[in-house]
């Protein structure tokens, strides 16, 4: 049987905003939110990336996605996301005989109704539709500026004014996926052809990110639609002071600084390294507290540190971690670099304002009472669960939570 494949145009430029595939909601890439939504879909064979940028493809292929190299011609701002489908399926595939059926998915949409997606590809796949795109039921009342700029009606009779319950629905399309039949949509070279489905999905999931104000939303958003997950790592990398410590010191009249730390997060980082989870204390200041707590529990320690996310590659890189396998917590705006670079950035309940804002996952535990305990707690949970995606996010939103996908 043919392959069902999902490509995620994702250009290094955008003008609305900068960066955007690599702008994070809920702690994690826009561009690594749609590969990881595509691996959770049972349908999709095959996930990639198509990109011109080294860091959106490093991200890619660390979330587990296949990454195509696209052209220069096709990564300007009038490029379409069909040129760029297009090219792929002739990288992929290009005697036309491989790929039965492929998924058009925008990194630009961070929350995808997995479940609606694979109703989807199902229907193409049975050859009931086409094409199928994601859209969501409306009831608005539409208007466009006429001659004079003087509003006129577009969907509705603005003499009549019907109950919603008296209206038939219209459909918005919400960008996130189109799913084609591959040799027709080669053919057609457009998105929309043949018989063409709507696959109807939950309005708190029907944002497209195109402005700041929208990545905004979204990240206020991802708490409320995206659901737990088990924090899934091969290490852990933590501040000091606000994480190991309450963020107080205190001082003899010597100047002598004391620091409070908690038994139960050394207890908690014993375990992570009974499991062979290495552990690192990354600070920037250098302190002999540091260094003494750093060998009381038997882990590495770097401080002292001008550039904290630096350090943090470097010591990633000598162990062999790809970053997306590692848990950060932090606490202060001086972590945002390491928070901003890895797979699960997690901090304590008071952190500053602006690194809540870039969280995976708020603790329950605070600084210096039992957070390291915490996160080391829910990473051997992960450790000891059955196998499961990296991200939920099919829509179906639970009871508000703190945690981020």
């Amino acid at each position: 049987m043919s392959a069902v494949v999902a490509v995620i145009p994702a250009r290094g430029g955008s003008k609305g905003v900068p960066r955007k595939n690599l702008r994070r909601v809920g702690g994690v890439p826009l561009v690594a939110r749609a590969v990881a939504a595509a691996q959770r879909c049972p349908e999709i064979d095959r996930v990639v990336v198509s990109t011109d940028d080294a860091d959106i493809a490093a991200v890619a292929a660390e979330w587990g996605a296949e990454v195509v190299s696209r052209p220069a011609e096709l990564s300007g701002d009038e490029a379409s996301s069909e040129s760029a489908v297009l090219h792929a399926l002739e990288v992929l595939d290009p005697d036309a005989d491989r790929v039965g059926v492929v998924v058009l998915l925008q990194a630009t949409s961070p929350f995808v109704d997995v479940a609606a997606l694979g109703d989807a590809v199902r229907l193409v796949r049975s050859r009931r539709r086409d094409a199928v795109f994601s859209a969501v039921e409306s009831y608005g009342f539409l208007w466009r500026r006429a001659i004079g700029d003087a509003a006129e009606a577009v969907n509705h009779d603005a003499a009549v004014r019907p109950r919603r319950q008296d209206r038939e629905p219209h459909f918005l399309e919400t960008g996130a996926f189109y799913v084609l039949r591959a040799k027709a949509f080669r053919a057609t070279r457009h998105r929309f052809f043949g018989s063409v489905g709507i696959a109807e999905v939950a309005a708190r999931t029907a944002i497209e990110i195109d402005t700041e104000d929208e990545l905004a939303v979204a990240r206020a958003l991802a708490p409320l639609v995206d659901a737990p997950v088990p924090i899934d790592v091969d290490a852990v990398v933590t501040d000091f002071d606000g994480v190991h410590t309450d963020d107080t010191a205190l001082l003899d009249q010597h100047g002598v600084e004391t620091v409070r730390v908690s038994r139960s997060d050394g207890m908690g980082v014993s375990l992570l390294r009974r499991s062979g989870i290495p552990v690192l204390i990354l600070s920037t200041e250098s302190n002999p507290v540091v260094t003494a707590r750093g060998r009381k529990l038997g882990v590495d320690v770097v401080q002292g540190c001008d550039d904290k996310a630096a350090a943090l590659r470097a010591w990633a890189a000598e162990r062999h971690l790809p970053l997306s396998r590692i848990a950060y917590l932090g606490n202060d705006v001086n972590d945002l670099p390491c928070l901003e670079i890895v797979g699960w950035p997690v901090v304590v309940p008071n952190a500053h304002p602006s690194v809540r804002a870039a969280a995976r996952l708020i603790l329950d535990a605070p600084g210096g009472e039992g957070a390291v305990r915490d996160l080391a707690e829910r990473v051997l949970s992960a450790r000891d669960a059955a196998p499961a995606a990296s991200l939920t996010g099919s829509g179906h939103a639970g009871a508000p939570t703190k945690e981020n996908p």
